[in-house]
């Protein structure tokens, strides 16, 4: 497989090459959003207040005054320095606007309105725009005007109610699930509008709220609670439905099973040395192995007590069985089989030198993924897109820069 990273640009443009997006937004999900279709090929202008973008600002860590919060949601990106609350800087957003494909914004309701740069505003001399608005709550219903970050919404979505277990409070994710889950909504939103556009020459408002894309992260336990009427229970690491889905102990270290199926539990149950087990009226279908979880769940971990855990994924694997070790991030952020795919790549960085960032799970055959840059400082390329993009001469343009990087 070929590498992600190539600094110079190289031969491959992307699928998205030639379209333009106007990255408005901050913290995370819409900057996610942006990020991906910049990995795609787009050319991603990010723009930012004098200050920047808030994730700048999250840490620590930091390193050289660069946030480790930012490097993750910024790449392939250009950052220009715009001050929206001048007149001078909203003209400037409104021309660059009009030679966008795509505008993606997360600021709160009416704020792109107030600079003269609400959908309605920018459609009129761009009918090919798509707009994609992200929030917490969505730009229609009675929650509309409040803020929405992550840790509120996977509190509201009750996602955090089926996490952990009865003996402890409801917990959140410990990363920003709902903020990435919106985040691909709003691709997925912004890649169908363009897909629309193809054929019809318009553009279109996408309207992505991180809200809903929590609800459907519910998935199954919202599933059942519709067909039931019964509230989800906290299991903790165990699963209402499939069984044995969850961490049992071994003679050193914790594995993980997730045998999902009765023909899977066959095979488990012969690793096991213990055949026997998938005809037992208990455990032979996963419906009767749910009701006796308590009673298989004794047998099985007296089981795996008796040996190591890889010793034990070694035979599992080899049965195709789905088991793995209980990594912490350091374990898998240096495994063999994340290197490979390209999911820790190198960059330059016009400050923190060579770093090392998370790739792209995108894996394309005709048009990989390239990550051509680092994320920018702080109006890295104004200037430059002021030049390329409007057309200034390079006077003005370093004139500019000069005066809103203060």
């Amino acid at each position: 497989m070929a590498s992600q990273t190539n600094s110079s640009g190289g031969d491959n443009a992307g699928p998205l090459a030639g379209i333009r997006v106007l990255d408005f937004s901050r913290v995370l999900a819409g900057p996610w959003c942006a990020m991906i279709l910049g990995d795609l090929g787009a050319e991603v202008i990010k723009v930012e207040s004098p200050e920047g973008d808030d994730l700048r600002h999250f840490g620590p860590p930091f390193q050289n005054g660069e946030s480790a919060y930012f490097q993750i949601t910024n790449r392939n990106k250009k950052s220009i320095v715009i001050d929206l609350k001048t007149e001078e800087g909203q003209k400037l957003a409104h021309d660059l606007a009009m030679t966008a494909d795509v505008l993606v914004e997360n600021l709160r309701g009416g704020a792109m309105e107030k600079y003269g740069l609400g959908y309605e505003q920018l459609r009129a001399d761009n009918p090919g725009l798509i707009y994609c608005a992200v929030s917490g709550y969505g730009r229609t219903g009675p929650a509309k005007d409040r803020a929405g970050y992550d840790f509120l919404i996977q509190a509201e979505s009750g996602l955090m109610s089926i996490i952990g277990d009865e003996t402890m409070p409801p917990m959140k994710v410990g990363a920003a699930v709902t903020d990435m889950a919106a985040g691909q909504d709003a691709l997925n939103g912004v890649l169908a509008a363009l897909y629309y556009r193809e054929k019809t020459g318009k553009g279109q408002f996408v309207d992505a709220a991180l809200l809903d894309s929590a609800v459907t992260l519910l998935a199954n336990q919202g599933s059942a609670y519709l067909m039931t009427g019964e509230r989800p229970k906290r299991l903790g690491n165990d699963h209402p439905s499939v069984v044995p889905y969850r961490p049992f102990e071994t003679k050193d270290h914790p594995l993980a099973l997730a045998i999902g199926a009765d023909r899977q539990f066959r095979k488990f149950a012969a690793v096991l040395g213990r055949p026997d087990m998938a005809d037992d009226p208990r455990f032979a279908t996963n419906g009767s192995r749910a009701d006796n979880r308590v009673a298989l769940y004794e047998i099985v971990e007296a089981i795996l007590m008796t040996r190591g855990r890889d010793e034990w994924l070694v035979d599992l694997h080899a049965a195709g069985l789905p088991a793995g070790a209980i990594r912490t991030v350091d374990e898998v952020l240096e495994a063999p089989e994340v290197k490979a795919r390209d999911m820790v790549v190198e960059v330059e960085h016009s400050t923190l030198g060579r770093e090392r960032i998370l790739g792209s799970p995108l894996k394309l055959s005709e048009t990989p993924v390239v990550i051509r840059s680092a994320p920018p400082t702080l109006g890295e390329q104004t200037a430059e897109v002021l030049t390329d993009v409007l057309g200034w001469s390079d006077a003005d343009a370093e004139s500019y820069a000069a005066k809103v990087k203060g």
